[in-house]
């Protein structure tokens, strides 16, 4: 991806437009939800930097570039009115506030992680950021896990999944509205991984993979 690993800056407005000049981000709603989402709430570290950054407990905030892809290949299945969101695996909350602020005003989105710590640190840090988003129900946050979903919220419009799992999680996807899409890492735990962007139709499912990353793994419970 032409232009990722240097769009890092000394502000979050200099990441944002940096990752705009570059073309990774491209859609203004995208340039708008990063632009009013503060980084340096939600990595602990180097916060401006494009990099990923350790949350502990084996967990990481992914770099800006691959928040800003998953962002962009999800904006066009999440309408601006009433849409309905799931993040699985929100780790920090940064994205999981994003896709709020993509969501508009009536939207609802949900975050989970089968770590309840980093299901609290997700809420701290919304509520630092801006508190309305948990308090009128835009942002709600459960531990869960991520292989399941969240069938009682669902269908959804879009479904961002922050860990690689060995295979699609036939739950997750069965929880994607007709007309929905998912964004997902596939692949082993340091083995080769794919991004792949799921789209439902009335006709069943079509799967795209779009480039090789780097995940940490999907949390399967025991």
């Amino acid at each position: 991806m032409l232009g990722a690993w240097r769009c890092g800056g000394d502000s979050n407005e200099a990441l944002v437009e940096n990752l705009w000049d570059s073309g990774i981000i491209t859609h203004e709603n995208v340039r708008a939800a990063m632009l009013n989402t503060d980084r340096g709430v939600y990595a602990p570290a180097r916060h401006y930097d494009d990099t990923p950054q350790p949350l502990g407990l084996g967990q990481t905030i992914s770099a800006p570039h691959m928040h800003a892809t998953a962002a962009e290949l999800l904006a066009p299945a999440i309408p601006h009115e009433g849409a309905r969101v799931l993040d699985v695996g929100c780790g920090s909350g940064y994205l999981t506030a994003v896709l709020a602020r993509l969501a508009g005003p009536s939207g609802k989105v949900w975050g989970i992680d089968c770590l309840p710590q980093l299901v609290h640190l997700s809420e701290a840090n919304v509520r630092r950021d801006d508190a309305r988003l948990l308090d009128e129900g835009r942002v709600t946050l459960h531990a869960r896990s991520g292989w399941d979903g969240l069938p009682e919220a669902a269908p959804f419009d879009a479904i961002h999944v922050g860990a690689a799992a060995a295979s699609i999680p036939p739950k997750l996807a069965e929880q994607l509205k007709v007309g929905g899409r998912m964004v997902i890492p596939v692949g082993p735990h340091g083995g080769p991984q794919e991004l792949l962007q799921v789209d439902r139709t009335a006709e069943g499912f079509t799967t795209k993979p779009l480039m090789g990353v780097v995940y940490v793994p999907l949390v399967q419970d025991e």
